[in-house]
């Protein structure tokens, strides 16, 4: 008898759960993956910074999942809105969430809302082509942007943001956000970090490139990279990306400005106090932070009395993506994951609720890179089949959710519809040189896909 596992989302920890679902040999395996969007491949296509082509790569190992029999693509369905989960638990023998972490952390400060302050997560959708985020519009004019956050994502943000056009010009960031881009008015980009450089959360890669653009110099006041013994001792035993990390911010520290027209300044032991303005971001209020050991072998910022307001026309907040819970399934709103064990979904007993599993951000929270899901998501994948085996899983009472959707007037788009937007997408690109020109609207998307948009292109997830 053929295992009926729906696996809700599409980004690699969706796809390195279904491989060895897909691959198991106790009994045959067919894997329905049910994405919002017209889409795959989650924040490989919608969250890697455009010019980091090489990330994206991981894509062509997805394709090769994709291929394999008793895999299909679910495209343009959203669990919660279209069909519910307990529709899918009736349907599949077991349901696997891997929906990522799709909204972001906030400050807590005031002045947060203001015009002009926004999610790093927002702007990264929209030079991206999210279809959900392109209506948004970033005003740029302003001389001195603020990256609140010291992990891949807030230097991914100030990247782009410092890239000149020719930089710009051979990635597939949409057109709209290259021409904002190359003609805005950021002459400074300023990145706060909460703890010191110790702590960042970057990777060797990311903060090296820094010291590579074409138009912006990297300014570091030496003053910066005093550390307090607490900081001294994790460096010490760090590991060898702490290591080389902090010997690129010395290098930093001592080059001299070149000239170029753009800057990025790293800052640390500075947090956000107040984002101030009266009817717009005019400025950010910082607070001067002090290490203390934190008894984890780190430190942990307090805020001091020293206050500094840094004038600025922009801030983006980059302090971590968080999960948002799916009608019907257990969701721990304060770490923003589905309650589990190992990726057991457990209920408010901590007992496993038969056939329903996690796995990625939506299980462990939003740390690690790519690589990190495919050992989470096999995991979770073990436990599933060692279910299966024992006979723990829901019995089904039907046979997938066709039915269901197409009693709903719902326009699937398929795998096949995903590679017909794909050539598209492609021939675009081959034409001006670039990877790809994505299609950036619902309308666009699915016309492409071959699908009916009943919505006129209005079907916005927002």
């Amino acid at each position: 008898m053929t295992l009926r596992v729906a696996v809700v989302g599409s980004g690699p920890a969706a796809f390195y759960a279904a491989a060895p679902l897909l691959a198991s040999e106790d009994s045959p395996v067919a894997v329905d993956m049910i994405e919002r969007l017209p889409t795959p491949w989650g924040l490989v296509r919608l969250g890697v910074a455009p010019d980091h082509p090489q990330l994206k790569t991981v894509s062509r190992a997805f394709e090769k999942i994709a291929a394999r029999p008793g895999f299909r693509f679910l495209g343009n369905v959203e669990v919660g809105r279209d069909v519910t989960h307990d529709e899918l638990a009736s349907r599949y023998d077991a349901v696997v969430y891997a929906v990522g972490s799709q909204t972001d952390r906030r400050l807590g400060i005031p002045g947060e809302d203001l015009p002009g302050s926004w999610a790093a997560t927002e702007l990264v959708a929209w030079y991206n082509g999210h279809p959900d985020f392109q209506h948004l519009e970033f005003d740029l004019s302003h001389e001195r942007a603020v990256v609140v956050g010291n992990g891949n994502v807030a230097l991914d943000v100030a990247r782009m943001l410092a890239l000149t056009p020719e930089e710009l010009a051979p990635t597939d960031t949409t057109d709209a956000a290259i021409e904002a881009i190359a003609g805005s008015g950021i002459r400074e980009i300023v990145v706060l970090g909460r703890r010191g450089p110790v702590q960042a959360s970057w990777t060797s890669t990311e903060l090296g490139e820094m010291g590579e653009l074409a138009g912006a110099d990297v300014v570091l006041d030496p003053a910066e990279l005093e550390l307090d013994p607490a900081s001294e001792a994790e460096l010490v035993a760090g590991s060898n990306i702490v290591q080389r990390n902090v010997d690129t911010l010395r290098d930093f520290a001592v080059r001299k400005p070149t000239g170029r027209p753009r800057a990025v300044r790293l800052r640390f032991r500075s947090s956000p106090v107040a984002i101030l303005g009266e009817e717009r971001v005019e400025a950010i209020e910082v607070a001067r932070n002090r290490l203390e050991p934190d008894g984890r072998r780190s430190v942990r910022a307090v805020a001091t009395d020293q206050r500094e307001v840094i004038p600025c026309g922009i801030v983006f907040r980059s302090v971590g993506y968080l999960g948002v819970g799916v009608p019907g399934v257990p969701f721990d709103e304060r770490s923003g994951t589905m309650p589990n064990v190992e990726g057991r979904v457990v209920d408010a007993n901590g007992t496993p609720i038969p056939g329903l599993y996690c796995a990625g951000w939506i299980k462990r929270g939003a740390t690690g890179v790519i690589g990190t899901n495919k050992k989470d998501a096999t995991e979770t994948v073990e436990l599933l089949l060692e279910d299966a085996h024992a006979g723990l899983l829901r019995e089904r009472s039907g046979e997938g959710i066709d039915d269901l959707l197409a009693g709903r007037g719902l326009q699937l788009v398929t795998y096949a519809g995903w590679e017909s937007i794909d050539a598209v997408e492609r021939l675009r690109g081959e034409q001006l040189g670039r990877p790809r020109v994505k299609l950036s609207t619902w309308a666009e998307l699915l016309a492409a896909a071959g699908v009916e948009d009943p919505a006129g292109g209005s079907r916005s997830h927002e």
